[in-house]
């Protein structure tokens, strides 16, 4: 219940002013985003889609078992996992087969335009602590080096890179440790459920995750690939990346991907194409019956907290729930990337 906002918590796109003189961008739903026209993409506007009504999502939740994402959702599963052959860990024990930790995805996409040429954007500088800084203060942020990642330092992790160790290599790369400490009455709720476990580690209120934030080189874009999965049909001119490697519990990984492209009808304008995905342990989802159990957890339930429809939760940042949080930095992100 404590990570469906990690990955977003840490995502640093955004501009030289603070977010409060910048104009706000308000969210439109819609069912795709890769199959909407660019057309009709109003101004200071975000098309966005989490996938929550899809067949394949939990009706509670919105999230999706990995392996029918990535069995339906190949070009995402390619470009939006840890890394193009990234799957679920497996599990080894002396006494025990072999077995794949089961993981839950959260997919969103938003899609916006900024009235810029796509050329003319230097992505380098919204990959810096200042700027990431800017997104939600209540998640405090560190530079890091690549040698204190925890991935790096694993090869048998599942999060460790085979091409490369995180917060090396080509490209402008910030390496960053985050923390954030769960607001309202979360922290209430936690310390109910571990006085009330009895057995194994106890939870925590605070989370605390690291991640490499990068302009992806121009060598690694794959555009042929990347226009299939926006749906638009021009040169990607650039791109930002957020992994999401080492989380302290529940959640195994995330990623943002924000795509620039021109517009194919105004090459004055630059369409920004972002998605988000967060891999969530699922055996989070097994717990329903566990908390519905005790009276006053019963609105603590993982996958109500996580879907935003549980009275704990509280704000309009991570503790307000996976699909609030996601919207708002989708709209912080428009907003700050759009004002120069």
């Amino acid at each position: 219940m404590r990570v469906f906002g990690l990955f977003f918590g840490s995502i640093a796109v955004a501009g030289i002013a603070c977010a409060a003189s910048v104009a706000p961008f308000r969210l439109v739903e819609v069912p795709s985003v890769a199959t909407l026209p660019v057309s009709q993409i109003a101004p200071q506007t975000v098309a966005f889609t989490d996938h929550k009504d899809d067949n394949l999502a939990d009706r509670t939740s919105g999230l999706m078992r990995f392996d029918d994402w990535a069995q339906t959702r190949m070009l995402q599963k390619q470009y939006l996992g840890l890394f193009p052959t990234y799957d679920e860990p497996v599990l080894r024990s002396a006494n025990a087969k072999p077995r794949k930790k089961r993981l839950h995805v959260y997919v969103a996409e938003g899609r916006f335009t900024l009235d810029r040429a796509a050329a003319s954007i230097d992505l380098s500088r919204y990959v810096t602590l200042p700027f990431i800084e800017q997104v939600d203060p209540a998640i405090k942020h560190k530079l890091i080096a690549a040698d204190d990642v925890i991935p790096n330092g694993e090869p048998q992790s599942a999060n460790h890179n085979p091409a490369r160790r995180w917060c090396e290599g080509a490209g402008t790369i910030v390496c960053i440790a985050s923390t954030y400490r769960l607001e309202g009455k979360l922290p209430l709720g936690i310390a109910l459920v571990n006085k009330l476990k009895e057995h194994g580690k106890k939870y925590s209120d605070t989370i605390e995750f690291q991640s490499e934030l990068r302009v992806v080189p121009a060598a690694e874009i794959d555009d042929a690939g990347l226009r299939k999965l926006t749906g638009v049909d021009s040169a990607v001119a650039g791109a930002l990346e957020q992994n999401i490697v080492h989380v302290n519990e529940v959640m195994q990984f995330g990623k943002l991907l924000a795509l620039f492209q021109p517009n194919p009808g105004n090459p004055n304008q630059t369409i920004v194409t972002a998605f988000m995905v967060l891999g969530v342990d699922s055996e989070l989802f097994e717990k329903k019956k566990e908390y519905a159990n005790v009276p006053v957890l019963r609105n603590l339930i993982p996958a109500q907290v996580i879907s935003g429809n549980s009275t704990f939760n509280t704000g309009d940042s991570i503790s307000s729930g996976l699909p609030n949080y996601a919207r708002n930095h989708l709209k912080a992100i428009a907003a700050l990337l759009d004002h120069e």
